[in-house]
């Protein structure tokens, strides 16, 4: 099977039971294991408790983590950075994803699997949920959503998990520029160093958003809207898809989509242990650069 085609289905939800065997740590005690004395059971059980939490926050996905908080400069270097917010069930807001303003006031980026899982069903509804930049939310027109999705697919693959939204009113926020060209990256093994921007921050990093300089390793042929798929070593953690990569001279190159073996400390490997962003190119760059020349809302400079 080729490279390209071999992992194209492995988005977020895949890491999900690696973090379920994470946070769970050691085997549980039978009834036919010894049971320490009553009066040592509880605080025992509490101390591997509060470890396995403490472990399973402040892990990263490699032995090295460079990951530090965003800052006020890095906010004017790299705008449009923002955060999707969506209600659980009982109505209570979480943050979700990292999202950004582009393009226009108006107009949203974010990973498809926010509302859609590999199969194609709706988890989440668009109502559910709003964007958060600048300190403001800002509510989405729900018939606005455009999934990076072919009309005939059957799956979410990483090269088109990505989604357009437009928002109710323009956002009173700096916002990121639709590359003026695909990235110029050829195909195959490379080493290109890249800013990892999570503006939405890794539910395995203690801070709000984050920051790290790491390196994109490879680049596969293009698969779904003529999209590539880059492998890179930068540490992730749920909550960080969607976050931006930039190059050295701060243009975006890709959008984060998944990381394999979310949560699982290991050293970089080419085909096992890598994270997946989809290139800003292919149906992906041509639909912002649609959305940008239909959009009526005033250009504020």
């Amino acid at each position: 099977m080729a490279q390209g085609q071999r992992a194209r289905g492995s988005l977020a939800v895949c890491g999900f039971l690696a973090l379920v065997a994470w946070a769970g740590g050691g085997p549980a005690l039978g009834d036919d294991a010894p049971h320490p004395p009553p009066d040592a059971a509880a605080p025992a059980r509490e101390r591997a408790r509060d470890l396995t939490e403490d472990i399973t926050e402040t892990a990263a996905l490699y032995p090295q983590d460079g990951r530090r908080d965003l800052m006020s400069g890095d906010r004017a270097r790299y705008p449009g950075a923002g955060v999707l917010w969506c209600r659980r069930s009982d109505g209570v807001p979480q943050k979700a994803a990292a999202a950004w303003l582009i393009g226009t006031p108006s107009l949203v980026m974010l990973n498809a699997h926010n509302f859609r899982n590999r199969q194609l069903e709706t988890t989440r509804q668009v109502g559910d949920c709003y964007f958060q930049i600048g300190g403001r939310n800002y509510d989405f027109i729900a018939e606005s959503l455009r999934l990076g999705v072919a009309a005939d697919a059957t799956r979410l693959h990483i090269t088109d998990d990505w989604a357009l939204l437009r928002l109710v009113r323009p956002a009173e926020a700096l916002r990121q520029s639709v590359p003026d060209a695909p990235p110029d990256l050829s195909t195959g093994d490379l080493s290109l160093a890249v800013t990892l921007v999570a503006p939405g921050g890794h539910q395995n990093y203690r801070g709000d958003s984050s920051l790290e300089t790491c390196t994109v390793r490879r680049i596969d042929p293009p698969t779904e809207g003529g999209i590539r798929r880059a492998r890179h070593d930068c540490n992730d953690g749920y909550g960080g898809s969607g976050s931006g990569l930039f190059d050295e001279a701060g243009r975006l190159v890709a959008m984060q989509s998944a990381s394999l073996s979310m949560n699982s400390r290991h050293a970089f490997d080419i085909e096992f242990h890598y994270g997946s962003a989809l290139l800003i190119e292919g149906a992906l760059l041509d639909a912002l650069r649609r959305a940008q020349r239909e959009d009526t809302t005033p250009q504020a400079p």
